[in-house]
């Protein structure tokens, strides 16, 4: 178990700066299939995950597992390609440190994205949904342990966790761009199992539009950072119970098949935010 502390934070910051990345405005964690967004960063460097200080690679498919820093829509990016998952075996705060270096190299914000089943009988695979709150279901936090105090309260409040203004921002552009915005609750399992039906019919009783394996932590930890979220779900399925089956490979075939729209949106976000 890799310890979190002042002293591997300052390790990190101090490789990265080493390898040429400057200061951040924006963080960005790509989830499954959407990786491809950091293609287009401009004058980009590109560091594995394996070469960094405190950060383990990544192991799942669709997630190339490296850090990008450039520039994208005018804005100094710090982009994951691919993130950490509770469910690989990382700890919490292994899952949510690339979120702690964010903010230590001096971003303000936070775009996450992520693959998740629709559970909103009013959705489609293929929709993008904004995050408008989110439940922790994942059975841990990452906040359990020693607050770090230089980066936020022991008690952080969770009123706000996905800014609003920023959700109005992406409602107004992807009305612009005539993209379908759907917006609803994403709530987080553990995994790597699929939710059961039954599972995915408590989801629906307790206010979940769409479910996951991810993001929760990260948003915790971006909120306890003082950093403002905008989240993202690319709902690639029907989740358990609305379809015959279910699996990755089309996770990432529907991620394929939306990305152009996704990167547009986030793009124009960019430029404007």
């Amino acid at each position: 178990m890799t310890e979190i502390n002042q002293a591997l934070i300052k390790e990190t910051v101090s490789y990265l700066k080493n390898q040429g990345v400057g200061a951040v405005d924006f963080g960005l964690i790509l989830g499954s299939g959407l990786g491809e967004l950091a293609e287009e960063i401009e004058g980009a460097i590109r560091i594995p995950y394996q070469e960094i200080p405190g950060f383990p690679a990544s192991t799942v498919v669709g997630h190339a597992g490296q850090l990008v820093y450039g520039n994208l829509s005018g804005k100094a990016v710090l982009a994951m390609q691919g993130r950490f998952h509770y469910y690989e075996g990382h700890n919490m705060q292994v899952v949510t440190y690339p979120v702690r270096i964010m903010k230590a190299l001096g971003a303000t914000s936070l775009i996450v994205t992520n693959a998740a089943g629709g559970v909103n009988l009013n959705f489609e695979a293929g929709d993008l949904m904004a995050i408008t709150d989110h439940i922790n279901y994942m059975g841990s936090n990452p906040l359990i342990g020693a607050n770090l105090d230089e980066f936020g309260p022991r008690f952080p409040d969770m009123s706000q966790a996905y800014d609003y203004k920023y959700r109005q921002l992406l409602a107004q552009i992807a009305q612009d761009l005539k993209i379908k915005l759907q917006v609803g609750v994403y709530m987080g399992f553990s995994g790597p199992s699929y939710e059961t039906p039954a599972e995915i019919r408590f989801v629906r009783t307790v206010g979940g539009d769409a479910v996951g394996m991810s993001t929760v932590p990260e948003v915790i930890v971006a909120n306890h950072s003082g950093l403002r979220v905008l989240g993202i779900s690319a709902i690639t399925n029907k989740a358990a119970g609305m379809q015959s089956e279910l699996n990755h490979e089309e996770v990432v075939e529907v991620t394929n098949q939306l990305k152009t729209k996704f990167k547009a949106l986030v793009k124009q976000f960019l430029a404007e935010a």
